[in-house]
């Protein structure tokens, strides 16, 4: 028997709740993980929440997130005992996540866990560091060097936000801070932004071609705030959208793209190639700084997760949440 958030439907009535199920119920897969940590990602509080189409089959497990040890595999790639990690891939949207104590799973869906990390580092960091991580590499091959400018983060109290100000800091780029949350200013501050920007101005309807501010930015909200930040970039400058909190909505204009030669780079962090993550995984165990994962994230039980989403989804949460599962 294992615990498990389980999500399920029966006559168009979505119920979520911790419950114990038997081994047998795991789905089929290569190798089997005994989960030490999860995470409580956005997309988790959608689907947990039942704020949105997050949820593609039932019964589903959330949980975007995991990390733990191999106790079973039939595949030469694992062993027992390799320490491994999950990000993305639709699990916990189509297939069976990490909010569990048990997982089975394909082993190309899995990732070595860094040297340098431990488990719970590896989830501190999780999706959100592993996105900005991913935004800061397409910043770089788009020729971004702290010399050029500024760079700007919305979002900067959520999870991808936190890291991509602390990640960028310690790369020595002068970073400026987006957030609705202005008494959270000493935070940011303390993540390494000099400079703390109101959500407000930049997330109504602008000016298709605004004053060049930004020599590039990672974005976590879409909507207006992603348009008014394309159009306030330096010529030649990078944008790096990675989110959709605002909207999914893109209400901009060609203008910064054609008159200042602005590009604008898509992050998807769901289906990477197993060599891409483990390029953005190497960066991060050389960069993090473990006195900054304690300082940006909180670690709850599972039996905890339910209220803690309900939390998360009313914006009361800042940084990153993990969910200690053994």
């Amino acid at each position: 028997m294992f615990k498990a958030i389980y999500i399920e439907k029966a006559d168009d009535h979505i119920h979520t709740s911790l419950k114990e199920l038997d081994d047998s119920q795991l789905p089929a897969g290569e190798v089997q993980v005994e989960v030490h940590y999860s995470t409580l990602n956005y997309k988790d509080g959608l689907a947990i929440t039942n704020g949105g189409p997050i949820v593609r089959s039932f019964p589903m497990v959330p949980g975007i997130d995991f990390s733990g040890i191999v106790t079973q595999s039939s595949n030469p790639l694992l062993a027992t005992g390799d320490r491994v990690l999950l990000n993305g891939w639709g699990f916990g949207e189509k297939a069976w996540g990490g909010l569990a104590q048990k997982v089975s799973i394909d082993a190309r869906y899995l990732t070595h866990v860094p040297a340098a990390l431990s488990l719970k580092e590896s989830m501190i960091i999780g999706t959100a560091g592993y996105t900005a991580m991913l935004a800061i590499i397409a910043l770089e091959k788009n020729g971004l060097t702290p010399e050029k400018g500024p760079v700007l983060v919305t979002g900067a109290n959520g999870g991808v936000g936190s890291f991509a100000v602390a990640l960028l800091s310690r790369l020595g780029y002068q970073v400026a801070a987006s957030t609705g949350r202005p008494d959270e200013s000493d935070y940011l501050s303390q993540l390494g932004a000099s400079e703390i920007i109101d959500r407000h101005t930049l997330s109504e309807a602008g000016k298709p071609l605004q004053k060049e501010r930004w020599a590039a930015a990672i974005d976590s909200v879409g909507s207006h705030t992603l348009a008014n930040v394309c159009a306030s970039i330096k010529e030649n400058g990078v944008v790096a959208a990675c989110g959709m909190a605002q909207g999914l909505d893109f209400p901009g204009s060609v203008a910064p793209f054609i008159l200042r030669n602005v590009t604008l780079a898509g992050i998807n962090s769901v289906t990477r190639s197993a060599e891409e993550r483990q390029v953005a995984w190497s960066r991060l165990a050389e960069l993090v700084d473990p006195s900054l994962l304690e300082s940006i994230s909180q670690e709850i039980t599972l039996e905890e997760t339910l209220e803690a989403a309900q939390r998360l989804m009313k914006g009361e949460i800042r940084g990153r949440v993990v969910v200690k599962i053994q």
